[in-house]
């Protein structure tokens, strides 16, 4: 791991850090570039900015174990409320939440409690509901909770995450419930005996995973979503579909807001199933540093956007 992305990766975890640059207006200026605002409100007006470009939406309130979120039944009121916003808008939007906001810290009965009204909503609208991957330490509770909830409900998805070494056994054991798998290489400080320490080895087992994935939906065992900015890897994997005979509306690519827009355009053009994921809330510092260790360059935009 650069040293750039391990310091980055070291500062979301300070809450002197987001304390500081949170009130700080430059660092709201950067942030926009990845976020278009903190309420639900702005994030459900990007996505009916997409509608007409085909590209489906998905959103999450930010924030999680570490920003101090504890009323679970003030969240899971919230995303009950966003979803009907969502039909009162007509969007093809879908939502992500996060364990730690709806009690995986408490329990998994917990968790799933709160989740369950969600997923029960979403499936009624006709949507997939999809449960984030948390650090390595929440991954054993947080497979038990999808297959909890995927046990009542078919239309939740699970994110997993490439760079874990123990990732390849865990998509075995899920490919045991037909399951919606939203794929990504991970953006969590881990220690070395946990995670792949080089990207290239990332990579590798991304697009293994990802024919795994292809090679489950052609026998309709899985619905593999690709969430990388990674062209070549989405490249790559497109073909592989089509030689597979997985047709687009079986997978779908899933982007950032504000990151590979051109791309994200050219697929749904082409006839992809492409996905935005728009993020709100004003819990952003975390998510937002680890954004920028996937590319440390972007460093450079933030200091650009001081001087603006």
């Amino acid at each position: 791991m650069s040293l750039a992305r391990s310091a980055l990766l070291r500062a979301s975890k300070s809450p002197w850090l987001a304390s500081q640059m949170t009130q700080r207006a430059f660092a709201r200026r950067a942030v926009k570039r990845f976020m278009p605002g903190e309420r639900l409100s702005d994030a459900l007006d990007a996505a009916q900015a997409l509608t007409p470009a085909k590209i489906g939406t998905i959103i999450t309130r930010l924030g999680e174990t570490l920003t101090g979120e504890r009323n679970t039944d003030e969240v899971r009121d919230h995303y009950l409320s966003a979803l009907g916003e969502i039909a009162t808008r007509r969007l093809p939007t879908e939502l992500s939440v996060k364990p730690t906001q709806l009690g995986l810290d408490q329990s998994i009965d917990d968790c799933a409690r709160q989740i369950a009204p969600i997923a029960a909503r979403s499936a009624q609208d006709g949507k997939t509901l999809w449960v984030d991957m948390e650090d390595s330490s929440y991954v054993d509770r947080t497979l038990a909770l999808y297959e909890q909830l995927k046990a009542g409900n078919d239309k939740v998805g699970l994110c997993i995450q490439s760079y874990l070494f123990r990732t390849p056994k865990d998509l075995e054991r899920l490919l045991a419930v037909k399951p919606a798998i939203r794929l990504v290489k991970g953006a969590y400080a881990e220690p070395a005996d946990v995670a792949f320490p080089a990207k290239k080895d990332t990579d590798a087992q991304y697009v293994s995973l990802g024919l795994r994935l292809l090679e489950a939906a052609r026998a309709g065992g899985a619905f593999p979503v690709f969430g990388t900015h990674d062209m070549t890897i989405v490249n790559h994997l497109v073909a592989k579909a089509a030689d597979l005979g997985v047709a687009p509306g079986q997978f779908e690519v899933h982007m950032l807001y504000g990151i590979r827009t051109a791309e994200q355009r050219a697929l749904a053009a082409q006839g992809h199933a492409v996905r935005c994921l728009i993020s709100y809330g004003n819990n952003w510092f975390p998510w937002y540093m680890r954004r920028l260790a996937e590319r440390p360059a972007n460093v450079w935009f933030v200091v650009r956007s001081a001087f603006m």
